[in-house]
């Protein structure tokens, strides 16, 4: 088989999901035989994008509050039209030097608008490429209804426009495209369902706890951490808990929250295992992000959901809601989030039924390589009027 070349585009802002996702996809492309490079541009993460591909480190940007209101760099300090020019020149020389057969762009133009400065003119690059790349979106399934107006016809005229290929990493049967983004039916592009991008199966839990508590990459939500501490020293009963508070959490904060755990409370910035502790877990409590929920789907445990909805945020509020009503989590609102109420949804969620046996499908970082690879066999590139120039 040919040896393809794939270069894939990736920005975290606040938590790490996005950087997870496309690391599987990334795996998964590698074991397929793709050539992959992975183009980062958040907070350098260990671990990732993982072992077998090509990492091009773009100087690191992040959001500037958890409603995602600016960019700044990793000392806080707002970014300026020179540090943009000089990320945007790096991505098209890392373009060029990749050669690609193919292009992936995690989120835009579904998301990420604030990179728009460099993402607008590596479009252009690809556009005036000869031979030219085939270009991919690579979007979640439940996507921010949040949106000004005219903002989504904006995203079905670039899709249209320059895009071959719209991957939806999601199971059409639990959350098509159009629940989210209501002009769906609008793009003209190829829109394909590769299943929930989800880890494989891990192996038993080597160490088992009552509660195991995860807020992602540790950014956000520091209420749950707040409300975990507090259950746990009020709990009257012999409950193990497990905090994990993620990798982003300042040291310092981190150092305060470990010196407030109390017997019974296990509290870690981060633990590789924590696909395997949740097969062992009698109930995780986490927020409802995209990767959080794929681990605790394929761990089958039971599962009270936290959805992060700060600044309107809906998409974890929306993927929660359609959780419960399956019968595969428990849900607490933001607002209710209170030791007392995190206790409460505790117990509910203990007691209520196994979770329903599920057949969504979690094999989208499999599917998502062999999509990439038939589609790209039968592609003729697009040519004529209207391609080349990007205009915002």
């Amino acid at each position: 088989m040919k040896r393809l070349r794939a270069f894939f585009y990736v920005q975290h802002l606040l938590g790490i999901g996005h950087l997870a996702r496309a690391s599987r996809i990334a795996a998964a492309l590698t074991d397929d035989g793709f050539d992959v490079t992975v183009v980062t541009g958040g907070a350098p993460i260990p671990g990732f994008p993982g072992p077998g591909v090509k990492s091009v480190n773009l100087p690191p940007v992040t959001s500037g509050d958890e409603g995602f209101s600016g960019l700044v760099d990793l000392q806080g300090k707002p970014i300026n039209d020179d540090f943009k020019k000089s990320r945007s020149e790096m991505l098209l020389q890392a373009f060029r030097d990749c050669r690609p057969h193919i292009v992936i762009v995690e989120a835009f133009p579904f998301g990420r608008r604030q990179m728009r400065f460099e993402l607008l003119p590596l479009i252009e690059a690809i556009e005036a490429t000869s031979p030219r790349s085939f270009l991919a979106t690579s979007v979640r399934d439940i996507l921010q209804e949040r949106v000004k107006p005219g903002r989504n016809e904006e995203t079905v005229d670039l899709v249209n426009r320059y895009f071959d290929l719209v991957m939806v990493h999601g199971d059409p049967a639990f959350a098509a495209i159009g629940k989210t983004f209501p002009p769906a039916g609008a793009i003209r592009a190829e829109v394909a369902y590769t299943g929930l991008v989800a880890a494989p199966r891990a192996p038993a839990a080597s160490e088992r706890f009552d509660v195991l508590v995860s807020v992602g990459g540790g950014a956000a939500g520091k209420s749950i951490v707040r409300s975990t501490i507090a259950a746990a020293r009020n709990a009257d009963n012999a409950w193990k808990w497990c905090l994990i508070t993620g990798p982003n959490l300042p040291k310092d904060e981190f150092d305060a929250i470990a010196g407030d755990a109390t017997p019974g409370l296990s509290i870690f910035r981060f633990r590789e295992d924590f696909a395997s502790l949740l097969t062992g877990a009698r109930v995780s409590v986490s927020q409802a992000g995209y990767n959080t929920v794929c681990d605790v789907l394929r761990a089958g445990c039971r599962s009270l959901l936290v959805p992060f909805a700060v600044g309107g945020e809906t998409e974890q509020t929306v993927r929660a809601l359609m959780l419960e009503e399956l019968g595969l989590a428990t849900v607490l609102m933001e607002k209710d989030l209170t030791p007392e109420g995190l206790s409460q949804a505790i117990e509910q969620a203990l007691v209520g039924p196994t979770p329903a046996a599920h057949r969504l499908d979690l094999e989208g970082a499999s599917r998502s390589a062999q999509i990439l690879r038939e589609r790209y066999r039968t592609w003729s590139p697009k040519v004529g009027p209207g391609f080349g120039k990007v205009h915002e």
